[in-house]
């Protein structure tokens, strides 16, 4: 049976703690990227694929889409970007090949324009062969980005994901960083509470839940220091992530468990719903629990703990 795409509904019911990026031309990749415990999975077409091998990599992508068994994951491709000579044939080749595709991740997305132009050539695709409804992932990784980020995400019915791409980001605002992710110490050491990507960082997560779509933070890129990849993880959770970019499959494990309701939280969530059900068969709207009054925010709140930690709610 040829593998199809996960409806739009049952990709927005699935996690999307860890995004693991694969490069399409590093095929000796793919089974560990299948096997791994990532929620979703980006073949790249883009920056980790050399000029002069595009073609190769499409190919590679298409083979792959329609020849591993990727599981339940949510399946993405990375497309060159717009006005290179190669986007419009990674969008029609892939899309038209892969009915396994569930999302198109488009880089350096800078305006509304962008994400139109992208579901104008899937809607011609899904016209002509049938296909199941593919997706947008925007990637904001521009300063022109940062700052329409608010069109980006509300420009099409298509766009599901926003994702903070730092790294060309980090390149644009000519900061002094050499590893896209590690907070600059001259940003700390002026006294700031946050590292140096905390605005982009908040107008994207706000901008993401203004729309409903769920925002993706940027990768970390030393995969080999596990606890500041936590501290990242852990800051853009606070600022309303639902997940992050990976790079290396030793990056999935980490992410998944920040971006997990642990279970003091699972624990919070129960107690706020029992202490409201008793408030309200007393016909009270609100209680004090621990020293702190509970409401109908504090209900919702908890039920989206529960649905996170797939319980429940």
């Amino acid at each position: 049976m040829t593998p199809q795409a996960m409806s739009v509904e049952a990709r927005a019911g699935r996690p999307q703690r860890s995004e693991l990026s694969v490069p399409a031309t590093s095929t000796r990749f793919f089974a560990k990227a299948a096997a791994s415990a990532a929620d979703a999975i980006v073949l790249d077409l883009e920056d980790g694929v050399a000029a002069s091998r595009k073609d190769e990599a499409r190919a590679a992508a298409i083979a792959a889409l329609n020849g591993v068994d990727w599981g339940p994951r949510i399946m993405s491709v990375r497309v060159n970007g717009i006005g290179t000579p190669w986007c419009h044939r990674d969008v029609i080749e892939v899309a038209e090949a892969c009915p396994r595709l569930d999302r198109i991740v488009l880089p350096k997305a800078s305006e509304a324009f962008d994400i139109r132009f992208l579901a104008a050539l899937l809607d011609g695709v899904e016209a002509a062969t049938g296909r199941p409804r593919i997706g947008i992932a925007a990637l904001v990784e521009t300063a022109r980005g940062v700052g329409r980020v608010e069109e980006i995400a509300e420009a099409h019915s298509r766009v599901e994901t926003v994702i903070f791409g730092l790294g060309d980001y980090m390149r644009e605002m000519r900061t002094p960083d050499t590893v896209v992710g590690l907070p600059n110490p001259d940003y700390a050491l002026a006294g700031a509470a946050n590292d140096q990507w905390h605005y982009a960082l908040a107008r994207i997560a706000n901008a993401c839940r203004a729309a409903g779509v769920r925002p993706i933070d940027a990768v970390y890129a030393d995969f080999r220091d596990a606890a500041g990849l936590r501290a990242s993880a852990i800051r853009s959770r606070a600022l309303g992530y639902e997940g992050k970019w990976a790079i290396h499959p030793d990056q999935i494990d980490p992410i998944n468990a920040v971006f997990s309701p642990d279970e003091a939280r699972i624990a919070w969530a129960r107690k706020v719903l029992a202490t409201l059900a008793r408030a309200e068969e007393a016909g009270a709207g609100a209680a004090a629990e621990d020293g702190m009054m509970v409401d109908a925010v504090h209900a919702l709140m908890a039920r989206d703990i529960l649905r996170q930690a797939g319980l429940d709610a």
